[in-house]
Parts: structure tokens; C-alpha cells; sequence
């Protein structure tokens, strides 16, 4: 074999080849250097905190300062302007859109307002304004305990710190109303001192504690959903744990499916509430998105919830976790496509048709329960027994469980359609099998005629046709919101101007 010398002596060119490739490498090379250099320089700006603060600074504006990326994103989380074909960000009157849901939680606080939860930003504003929690004033109690303010802000675990967590449990949602301020935000999911991902809500450490899991343990990628799994899970107030106090529960000593948290509820007797026309024991589903999640191809495949709705971002060459929580199909570039090779447009009607489907479904379900919670109400009234009216009731109130546990968790249709349409196909058949037994029990009473469909088509009417008197409620939170609110707001102003921050 010829030395390079000679070979380059022989043929010049390769001479000249070697010379171009040399230099496009040290060019590459002294790129790379430079942008590690570069890097390495913008990571000490971005990382060097402005202000230190403790773990249980509630003021997201504070967080803010040592990140202001992240918290400018944040901010969007106020943005309304997003509506897609069922859902998004903008405010939505769900009993208007659908009048069936006032009969089926009638008795319920749901009754008197489901408004589709807006962005995390609006976290107080939204707890504040709905009917459910009332309007207390004047020495009257909100219907609604502590309990309720669980997942709204990052004064929660502030509050728990400074007096335990049974305590911040105790009592009518009023009493802390001039604690609780600050909307849902970095506290909630981050260590002020690492600004790792960490859970500040006891409830969902007790809940993986007794299944024999450490949380503790979980990987950063898992931590990306458990962070979410705080709030966005099923959970019910358990009132036998603590004496007097409303104590949040997450229902998975059985599991995380359909069944086994209604065999845990059932086994302890728990009910939400009575419906007020078939007298059912009723559950009311919260929100389980964690729980629906895990069941669909996402989760199998090891997609997390901020993958989709917190995606990776870049400006200025920075790389960082957008805070805009949303729906990703607000943002289909940096969410699905980072997966999918589709076009948007295709992307898109994939999600719709799924949830077409889903609903189209769900809706029939939903009116099976409407006519099942009318026709209970006959047989009462025309003397049926509690013997007779046992199993028709556990089926009203399996079938709906079924029909709340799709409906509540707002993307169940796109997380885990499969799951989801087997949840509602069997709501279905329990549902028509509790009517066959009402048909039964009424033709023994001598009711052998269909009872009408009751004039639902709006909320107004609906709302009537259970007896709330709208007008009244209506009256009284608006007194409540320009009179209490206020004061709520001085108090935690003048508490936060003693809070000591430390600026660099």
C-alpha cells in the first residue's frame, strides 16, 4: 500500500480532497464548540434564580421571576379563545348544551350549574362563581366543604403545612375562602429547591400507599401524569376516617376500572347523594382522567399527559416545557405530530369521529337514565316497597355511574375510546334491564301506560321540572361575589405583603 505522500504526489486532487475535508471538519467542530459553549452560558442566565422563595410560596408571579418562559406560558392559560367540536377553552354551559344532565343529578349540586372548567388560571375564579358551592353569607354555611378547595391553588399546600391535612379538610368551603387566592400553578407540581416534579396533594400518596406502591420511586416521565393524577382522578369525601371532617379519598384498593371502584363503593355502602324523583343512592364521577388514561394506547405506549397537553417548546434556542396547559388539538404541530406523520386536518377528524361515536352512544344512555329516574318516581308514588324497588335502584345507580365515569373525564373519548365504548355499551344493558323491572313493578301497581318524556328541551325547563328556584340562587351569588368575595381578597392581600422573599 502507497503512503498518502505518494499517492497525493501521484494525484493531486486527492491532496485537495483531504485539505476540503479538513477544513469542513474543524468548521463542524468549532460549531459544536461553540453552541456547547453557548449552551452552557444560557443555561447558567436562565437557571440562576432571581429570588429565592420557600416550597409553600403560593404567588405564581413569584416562581415566575427565576422562570419567566415558563411563566409567560402560564399566563395563556387565561386565553378562552379555543373551542373545538365539544370542548377546549372557552366557557361553556354544559346544562344548556345538554338539559338531560339536570334530571340526572337532580338533588345534586350539578343541577344548579356544570360549567366546563376553563384553564388553570381561572382555577378560583370558576370555584368562586359556580352555584354549587352557594353563597354564603351573613353566618350561613356553603353546601360544599374545605374539602372542595383541594385542587384549585397552591395556597392548598400551604395551608395543609401550617395545619394539617385533616384540619384543612374541616369545615364549610367558606371558612378558608380568604386563604385560598392563588390559582393552580408551579407549587402545585414543583420543589422550589430542585424544581423537580413532586406531589403536594397527600390524597394521592395515601392512595398508591395502600395498593403497596411508593410514589416515591416513580420515574421523572411517570412523575409527567402523577403530577396531573392529583386533581384529574376519581375521589369522594370519606366522613367515617377523620370524626367531622370530609377526608379525601382516591377509590383504587380494587383498581383503577369502572367496576372495581364501584364493587369499592358499593361495599361501604357510599352514596354521592339521593336522587330526589327515583331515590336512588347515587355516585357522582368527579374527573377520571388518570384513570381512563391508563387503560388507552397512549399510556401503553409511555405518552404522558404533558406530552400532550404541556409539549416541549423552543425560543431563542432555549428549550422548555410549555405551561400552557390545553387541549393538544389547539396545538396539533408540537403535540400529535411530533408522533403522527398525518396532516392536521386528518389528525383532527381521527379525534372528532372518535368522539362522535362515543357520544352518539353516551346521548342514548343518557335518556335510557332520564326515563329510568321518571319512571322510579311513578312507582313511588303509587306505593311501591322498598323490596321492590331495591335491585331497580342499584341498577339506576350502576348505570349511571357507568354514564358519569365516560362523561366526566372530558377526553375519555380520544385517552381510551375502547374502554370508554365498553363502559357505556354496558350502562346501556343495565340501564334496560332496570326498566324492565320498573315496567314490571308498575303494571303490578296498575300502571300499564308509557310515561311521557318530560319537557327538558332547555335548562330553564329542566331546572323547573326538578323545582329549583334559579332566579333566587342566582340573586344570592351575586350578592355573595360583590360583597364577600372583596374581603376575601383584602385579607389575602394583606397576609401576602408579609411573606419574606430573598432577591439576588
Amino acid at each position: 500500500m502507497k503512503p498518502v505522500t505518494q499517492v497525493i504526489k501521484e494525484k493531486p486532487i486527492v491532496g485537495w480532497l483531504l485539505f476540503f475535508a479538513t477544513v469542513v471538519i474543524v468548521f463542524v467542530l468549532g460549531l459544536l464548540a461553540s453552541s456547547i459553549i453557548e449552551r452552557r452560558a444560557e443555561s447558567v442566565f436562565v437557571y440562576t434564580p432571581q429570588v429565592e422563595h420557600s416550597q409553600f410560596e403560593p404567588r405564581n408571579e413569584v416562581w415566575g421571576e427565576n422562570f419567566p418562559r415558563e411563566y409567560q406560558s402560564f399566563l395563556q392559560t387565561r386565553d378562552t379563545s379555543f373551542r373545538s367540536m365539544y370542548n377546549g377553552s372557552a366557557p361553556i354551559d354544559m346544562l344548556e348544551v345538554d338539559p338531560r344532565l339536570v334530571v340526572l343529578w337532580a338533588g345534586y349540586g350539578f343541577s344548579k350549574a356544570y360549567e366546563q372548567a376553563r384553564g388553570h388560571g381561572y382555577a378560583i375564579d370558576d370555584i368562586r362563581n359556580t352555584l354549587r358551592t352557594g353563597a354564603p353569607m351573613n353566618g350561613e354555611k356553603s353546601p360544599m366543604p374545605n374539602t372542595c378547595w383541594t385542587c384549585k391553588s397552591p395556597d392548598v399546600p400551604r395551608v395543609m403545612n401550617e395545619v394539617g391535612v385533616a384540619e384543612f379538610y374541616r369545615g364549610s368551603w367558606e371558612e378558608r375562602g380568604h386563604e385560598i387566592v392563588n390559582s393552580i400553578g408551579c407549587a402545585d407540581c414543583h420543589d422550589a429547591k430542585t424544581m423537580n416534579l413532586h406531589i403536594s396533594r397527600p390524597v394521592l400518596v395515601e392512595a398508591f400507599d395502600r395498593t403497596g406502591k411508593d410514589i416515591s420511586k416513580a420515574s421523572h416521565q411517570e412523575m409527567r401524569s402523577l403530577v396531573c393524577a392529583q386533581c384529574h382522578v376519581e375521589y369522594y369525601f370519606n366522613k367515617d376516617k377523620v370524626e367531622g371532617v370530609n377526608y379525601l379519598v382516591l377509590p383504587w384498593d380494587n383498581g383503577f376500572s369502572v367496576e372495581a371502584m364501584e364493587r369499592y363503593y358499593d361495599d361501604m355502602e357510599f352514596s354521592d347523594w339521593t336522587h330526589q324523583l327515583s331515590k336512588a343512592p347515587m355516585l357522582k364521577a368527579q374527573h377520571p382522567g388518570y384513570e381512563i388514561h391508563s387503560t388507552g394506547i397512549h399510556a401503553q405506549r409511555g405518552v404522558s399527559c404533558a406530552d400532550c397537553h404541556m409539549p416541549y417548546m423552543s425560543e431563542g434556542g432555549q428549550k422548555f416545557t410549555d405551561h400552557h396547559v390545553r387541549s393538544p388539538l389547539s396545538n396539533v404541530a408540537n403535540t400529535c405530530q411530533v408522533c403522527h406523520r398525518e396532516e392536521t386536518e386528518q389528525l383532527v377528524r381521527d379525534v372528532y369521529d372518535r368522539q362522535h361515536k362515543i357520544i352518539e352512544n353516551r346521548d342514548q344512555l343518557e335518556m335510557l337514565l332520564v326515563r329510568a329516574h321518571v319512571e322510579a318516581q311513578k312507582a313511588w308514588e303509587l306505593g311501591a316497597s322498598d323490596d321492590q324497588m331495591k335491585d331497580i335502584l342499584m341498577d339506576i345507580r350502576h348505570a349511571q355511574w357507568r354514564w358519569d365515569y365516560a362523561a366526566a373525564s372530558h377526553g375519555a373519548a380520544f385517552h381510551s375510546p375502547v374502554e370508554v365504548g365498553r363502559v357505556i355499551s354496558t350502562g346501556i344493558v343495565i340501564a334496560q334491564e332496570g326498566r324492565v323491572k320498573l315496567a314490571r313493578v308498575l303494571a303490578n301497581l296498575g300502571h300499564n301506560e308509557e310515561l311521557p318524556y318530560p319537557d327538558i328541551s332547555t335548562k330553564a325547563k329542566a331546572q323547573a321540572f326538578i323545582g329549583l328556584p334559579m332566579d333566587q340562587l342566582n340573586k344570592d351569588k351575586q350578592e355573595f361575589l360583590k360583597t364577600v368575595v372583596p374581603v376575601w381578597d383584602e385579607k389575602a392581600s394583606q397576609r401576602e405583603q408579609t411573606y419574606s422573599l430573598t432577591e439576588f
